[in-house]
């Protein structure tokens, strides 16, 4: 019969056409269509920034299909530099009339052409260690050479033509000559067609604004508007490039939780992340140590939206902003009605976030601190951190006593695991019989061990766990020294000006003696140097590894550590140094308690043994023999 009249072959045909239209509609619906969606949703993006950069009316996606005019905050104002840029901030400045704020804590101004908080000046922190350093800048005006402002405003509802404040509004004062703690400030604007737009803003002394907006509405109608508020920024900071520390947009968005998307993926996902009926939380832009992040009334639904977009040409760049849109605000003829929020502009001082967390009720607001996966461990570890250093007034000083804590902490632990080294040691001649005498028998060697250990009672991985413990501590405590503002530019004693960075001497020029800089690779510090030879001499009080390749390994690692933490954050590597002193005085008690041989000075002579025969210092050669 010929194969193309098989019912199998039919079959056969029949099922490849199925399998493959399946194929077709699963790309198609799995794949294509998303694409499509996600190029459709782009293009839009686009031509809603390429509307507000002209100045055109644009649609607001998620509040209603009518289109709205006025200022928007769903699309930043466009990639790359503002058409016209100042020469420098201070020329910028210049560029509007401006209240001043004072404070503690910061220094700058509001603007009172567009009302934008864009001026802040951080008076208790400095670019370095040098008291003389420039303060550190976190807002600066929209033509300054990094624009990074505050805005708040509000959008007509639907297609209405009412006339609201926008970046060319020219604010009266009102109230208040200068915002200060005691005496917030109040900014009025009348548009000319039976609406006067209030803004009071008030200030605390550390980093947190309150901002009320209000409408007094003349005319004999209802009016429609929509509150919004925007953190934008052109262009990106010097970012610090660590995989274990965020930077870019952040926030806690009701009950989706905490958003992190960093500069480099808002830009390259083309689309903005949004996110509606959000009740409670706060979005923002963070740095490492630095963050500026809206408050909305926690509740009160919005619509949080996270935005980018990527430099379309050069000399241009970037522009990222995270912004919220609440729903309508209704003010009836002859009445007075306004919304408030607040905005956190400033350090990021865990405990200072905390308290505004509880007094504000601000949904995980402690989250802007990068604690990391160990939170659990983190945070708390740095409340004890922060009590410690209430009583010494010196970090370094604290991650000394703090080491001792934890070493107290796991003492338990660690005695079991050097009591069962010691015992271990003990039995090596037995081992070794043993190994001998079943050379050939691997099955049989194994067994006899295990039951050696058996009536030993002697668990052979006992001394794992005290480690596996300690790691998550050590995680903790490198987020802790890499994040908290709190370690920044904080002092130990002589060379270590700031315990967060790494040690700034270097062996390769004798520690500055010697008139040259060295790279910073090259950079083996003092306390790395340190760290090495006590991890060297606590590897010492073990016996040799019967292993010639585990031998090596061992010689190898403290040198191989020396080079790894030399760029770690000093206090890291004080804390290191300092747990490996006290784990060598611990070892070598337990062992002597427990009747187990010290092997320091011998291992010590075997490893000098040949630079002693070298210089012909060996004597009989004794030590070379053991």
């Amino acid at each position: 019969m010929n194969s193309q009249n098989d019912p199998k072959d039919q079959n056969n045909l029949m099922y490849a056409i199925i399998l493959s239209l399946a194929v077709l509609l699963g790309w198609q619906y799995f794949f294509a269509r998303p694409m499509v969606q996600q190029e459709q949703a782009r293009k839009e993006f686009a031509k809603d920034v390429e509307a507000q950069r002209t100045g055109d009316v644009i649609g607001i996606p998620g509040v209603g299909t009518a289109p709205v005019a006025g200022p928007s905050a769903m699309a930043p104002v466009g990639a790359g530099q503002p058409a016209k840029s100042a020469a420098s901030r201070d020329d910028a400045l210049k560029g509007s009339p401006r209240i001043a704020i004072r404070t503690p804590s910061l220094e700058g101004s509001i603007a009172l052409k567009s009302g934008r908080i864009d001026d802040l000046v951080l008076v208790k922190y400095r670019e370095t260690v040098d008291p003389n350093s420039a303060k550190v800048t976190l807002l600066s005006p929209v033509d300054a050479p990094e624009p990074y402002f505050a805005e708040y405003g509000w959008v007509p509802q639907g297609g209405t033509q009412t006339k609201v404040p926008d970046r060319d509004t020219l604010w009266s004062i009102e109230s208040g000559d200068a915002l200060t703690p005691g005496t917030p400030v109040t900014l009025t604007w009348d548009n000319g067609g039976g609406l006067v737009f209030r803004r009071t803003v008030s200030i605390d002394k550390d980093y947190m604004f309150k901002v009320v907006d209000e409408v007094e509405n003349k005319t004999a109608a209802d009016v429609a508007l929509l509150p919004y508020a925007r953190i934008h920024r052109y262009g990106q900071p010097k970012s610090q490039a660590f995989y274990i520390l965020h930077e870019g947009l952040i926030g806690v968005s009701g009950a989706q939780g905490l958003q992190e998307i960093t500069y480099a993926n808002a830009t390259s996902k083309g689309v903005p992340t949004t996110i509606e009926n959000v009740t409670g939380g706060w979005l923002g832009i963070t740095d490492k140590y630095w963050a500026a992040a809206l408050v909305p009334d926690q509740k009160e639904p919005y619509r949080a939206m996270y935005s980018a977009v990527k430099a379309s040409a050069p000399g241009e760049r970037d522009a990222f902003q995270a912004d919220y849109l609440r729903g309508a605000v209704v003010i009836p003829p002859n009445a007075r009605k306004g919304v408030e929020a607040h905005l956190y502009a400033g350090a990021k001082q865990a405990t200072i976030i905390d308290s505004y967390e509880s007094a504000l009720g601000i949904q995980q607001f402690d989250r802007m601190v990068d604690w990391g996966w160990f939170y659990f461990i983190t945070k708390p570890l740095f409340g004890l951190m922060e009590k410690i250093n209430a009583l010494v007034h010196n970090f370094g000083v604290t991650i000394l006593i703090l080491t001792v804590i934890v070493k107290a902490l796991f003492y338990p632990l660690a005695n079991k695991q050097y009591t069962s080294m010691a015992r271990m040691k003990k039995l090596q001649p037995e081992m070794a019989r043993i190994k001998d005498v079943y050379k050939d028998d691997a099955q049989r060697q194994q067994k006899e061990m295990f039951d050696l250990y058996r009536k030993e009672k002697i668990n052979p991985l006992a001394g794992c766990w005290p480690i596996l413990l300690q790691i998550p501590v050590f995680f903790a405590l490198y987020k802790v020294l890499f994040v908290t503002i709190d370690m920044r530019h904080a002092p130990f004693f002589g060379w270590i000006k700031d315990l967060s960075a790494p040690d700034p001497t270097s062996l390769f020029n004798l520690f500055g003696l010697l008139p040259f800089a060295v790279p910073e690779y090259l950079h083996i510090g003092v306390w790395p140097l340190i760290m090495g030879v006590t991890m060297w001499i606590q590897m010492q009080l073990n016996p040799p590894q019967p292993d010639p390749i585990q031998q090596q390994i061992f010689q190898w690692m403290p040198l191989l550590f020396t080079f790894l933490l030399a760029s770690f954050p000093a206090g890291l590597v004080i804390y290191w140094a300092w747990s490996n002193t006290l784990s060598i005085v611990q070892q070598w008690y337990i062992n002597k308690k427990n009747g187990a041989e010290v092997h320091l000075m011998q291992n010590m002579k075997r490893q000098f043994a040949p630079l002693t025969r070298l210089f012909g210092t060996s004597g009989s050669g004794d030590d070379g023999k053991k």
